[in-house]
């Protein structure tokens, strides 16, 4: 699955002037995307909730793809969003599904840039107009970037504009929209994102030898974990040798949050990991299946190779 999503709102695609070019032109500038017509698959059918979640959640970046319509989002994409963006999904007590991923707006605007602010007939700016999907973002606990939006979006012909300006409008903004998610990808923070998701998966594969993850550690990395205090790579490959006559290979480490906070000079990831195994019966377990709640908590740097380097990590289980 790709790491964008594209969620195409217009409601006739087909016969979109700007919408298809724009479209037509992110895609072909970016390497890892999918896109999802809603005027395709729901225009007469109802939303498929489980399937819309379940792309959702495999993104890293989400964009929404619309021309504007009465200064919001047309009505198709609109009852997508009231659909897929459920109660303990996007938002509640365990709603946080979505959260760290990238939310960004790509949007066609018909009316002229001076027509939106105080003076112009809009009396509003495009951004003041975007505040509830603004909020939207905020209370799912996405990371909203600045949307990207082009005027003079509309073709009427003998009226309004010329088709071959419209285009060239629609072929610009699309490149202005993969080079924001370019920048997003070589982001740290989205590096670090991708970096824990591939640990985890190491992790649960439980390889005979350490080699692995050493790059990843600090010479003088602290791990603390219920079993102990451990100091450096030789530390980490005692706690590592415990681990594997602990858990049997094919572990699930199922991550619920990530909040990264930070800067270059270094990082802190708090997480909320959901861990499920199978033990061996010599273990301290005794061949116990074994479900657990834990906090983790990362102090990381990017290193000038661009690697993610782990300096400090610490593990809390929650009591159930």
């Amino acid at each position: 699955m790709s790491n964008v999503l594209i969620i195409s709102g217009h409601p006739n695609l087909d016969e979109s002037n700007a919408n298809s070019t724009m479209l037509k032109s992110i895609t072909e500038r970016l390497k890892s995307v999918s896109v999802r017509r809603l005027d395709t698959l729901y225009t007469a059918n109802p939303i498929d909730v489980e399937a819309e979640q379940a792309a959702l959640l495999e993104a890293d970046v989400i964009v929404l793809q619309f021309p504007f319509y009465w200064y919001s989002v047309p009505a198709l994409l609109k009852r997508w969003i009231d659909q897929a963006f459920t109660y303990n999904f996007a938002f509640g007590p365990k709603g946080d599904k979505l959260a760290n991923k990238h939310f960004i707006l790509s949007i066609s605007v018909g009316g002229p840039q001076e027509s939106y602010g105080p003076l112009g007939y809009n009396h509003f700016s495009v951004e003041e107009f975007l505040r509830p999907l603004e909020q939207l973002a905020y209370l799912a606990k996405m990371q909203y970037h600045p949307p990207v939006y082009t005027h003079r979006m509309v073709y009427i012909e003998g009226v309004y504009n010329e088709l071959s300006d419209v285009q060239a409008r629609a072929e610009e903004h699309g490149e202005c929209v993969a080079k924001a998610i370019d920048d997003l990808f070589a982001s740290p923070e989205l590096k670090i994102k991708r970096f824990v998701q591939a640990w985890f998966d190491r992790f649960d594969a439980m390889p005979a030898s350490s080699d692995g993850f050493l790059p990843h550690l600090s010479e003088e990395v602290l791990w603390q974990s219920p079993e102990g205090e451990f100091r450096g790579h030789a530390g980490f490959n005692d706690w590592y040798a415990w681990a594997r006559k602990t858990f049997k290979p094919g572990c699930e480490h199922r991550i619920d949050q990530v909040d990264i906070t930070g800067s270059e000079r270094g990082f802190e990831v708090s997480l909320r990991i959901n861990l499920r195994a199978e033990t061996f019966r010599d273990s301290d377990f005794v061949g116990e299946h074994v479900e657990v709640q834990v906090n983790e908590r990362w102090q990381v740097h990017i290193d000038a190779t661009g690697n993610v380097v782990i300096d400090e990590y610490v593990i809390i289980p929650l009591d159930n």
